[in-house]
């Protein structure tokens, strides 16, 4: 794809979408599925790259695994049915796909070597390293197992009493990934509460977790039966059509089936704090993922303060919920987003570098960045730095911006939603 000009100056968006298979929930369901006895099937498995890099690793761990469009078929033989593969792990652009993955191996008496593209190769993987080295685990790598490639001698594990440095459902998966495979008791302390899907997915498959306020704990020794898994609409892609309904003149969207876990739900709280024409419908009977119906129209915004607790609920939302902050009424601040620094960009440094670009009016600060909002957008040649969210909100900007809009590396999009300027074109008036 490379470069691409933008769609610019829309005069509308309506009409629905069926949002596809949430990211985090399609790792995990090939995941649990591959270390769990029986067969499990997945339904609206999301066909992104990194979802696919983790089947590709499990089938170099000796799993059966079909794929028929989005329905996955795992044939698993539990933790024990693991091999040692004759080649190395190629995690993609994927670091859940990496960081959950060292916790499941380092329970397994073989050695793996794990690699991944140019920007998992600056991601920091000490944060898993170290809980997983307490427990036991012979992990060695770049920097002493900072950076890939990283290789793992996995073995007898014991539990651990750990608390995070910081809210990270990937570290405290990997943990528990871990934990179910080490003698006695493993006990995770959070600072703040990050997404649950893990610990959900742990009961689905027949396993015991508990859950007390902030701290999670597992024990050893546990054996996981096949489920069923229907993966619900991914939040974190559903965040780029609530904001481009929020900000086109003239827009009525309608999402359908988007996952609501109240772990992933803080864009819903922040957008209604600032003033979005925002309903939902729940769906009944979803037993482990809350999901429903949202409806966005255009709406009148306001700036606000985006900090603390919330940031772990919306971290992968903060590039789009910054365009949105650039068509409010006042200053919108984000603080405490340290984490944004670590992910597939400096988040922070490049959302600030590319929404300048079209004439937004932003600044960077330590652990966010200050956003003035009221800004027309015009012009401009930008780039998503191989960073699927950033092509997206970029091409969601384009939408309300005067003159052309080129996206370079526009091909990164395909990590996480391989058709979204398909969807995107439907909504078109």
């Amino acid at each position: 794809m490379g470069k691409i000009q933008l769609q610019t100056k829309a005069t509308g968006l309506s009409g629905e979408i069926q949002i596809p298979g949430d990211k985090s929930i399609s790792h995990r369901a090939v995941m649990f599925g591959s270390i769990a006895k029986g067969k499990t099937t997945v339904t609206n498995f999301l066909l992104g790259d990194d979802c696919l890099s983790t089947i590709s690793c499990f089938r170099k761990l000796g799993v059966s695994i079909e794929q028929e469009v989005d329905k996955v078929t795992i044939y698993g033989n539990g933790l024990e049915g693991l091999i040692e593969p004759s080649e190395v792990l190629d995690v993609g652009n994927s670091g859940t796909t990496i960081r959950l993955l060292m916790g499941i191996l380092s329970g397994r008496p073989f050695h793996n070597v794990l690699i991944g593209d140019h920007s998992i190769g600056k991601r920091p993987m000490t944060r898993v390293v170290k809980p997983l080295t307490l427990m036991g685990a012979k992990i060695d790598g770049k920097k002493a197992g900072e950076y890939t490639p990283i290789s793992i001698r996995g073995g007898e594990l014991t539990g651990i009493e750990y608390t995070l440095p910081v809210a990270s459902a990937q570290v405290k998966s990997s943990i528990l990934f871990a934990g179910m495979q080490a003698t006695g008791t493993t006990v995770i302390h959070e600072p703040a509460k990050s997404r649950d899907h893990t610990e959900r997915m742990i009961r689905q498959f027949g396993g015991k977790v508990e859950n007390d306020g902030l701290t999670v704990s597992i024990n050893g020794g546990q054996e996981l039966t096949a489920s069923h898994v229907n993966v619900p609409g991914d939040i974190s892609s559903a965040a780029f059509f609530m904001v481009a309904g929020a900000i086109v003149q003239n827009s009525e969207i309608l999402l359908k089936n988007v996952g609501l876990n109240p772990t992933r739900t803080g864009i819903v709280d922040v957008m209604k704090q600032m003033g979005a024409d925002l309903t939902i419908q729940m769906n009944e009977n979803e037993q482990f993922e809350p999901t429903g119906d949202l409806t966005i129209k255009t709406s009148d915004l306001v700036g606000t303060t985006i900090e603390g607790e919330m940031i772990p609920r919306l971290i992968d939302e903060i590039p789009i919920l910054a365009l949105l902050a650039t068509q409010a009424k006042g200053t919108t601040v984000i603080k405490d987003a340290h984490e944004l620094k670590v992910k597939e960009t400096n988040r922070i440094d490049t959302v600030v570098a590319e929404l300048t670009k079209l004439g937004a009016s932003i600044e960077a600060t330590e652990d966010g960045m200050i956003i003035y909002g009221g800004t027309p957008l015009g012009s401009g040649q930008v780039s998503s730095h191989g960073d699927h969210r950033i092509g997206m909100m970029l091409a969601v900007a384009a939408l309300i911006s005067n003159g052309e809009v080129t996206l370079e590396d526009a091909e990164a999009i395909s990590v996480s939603y391989p058709q979204f300027f398909d969807d995107l074109n439907k909504l078109l008036k």
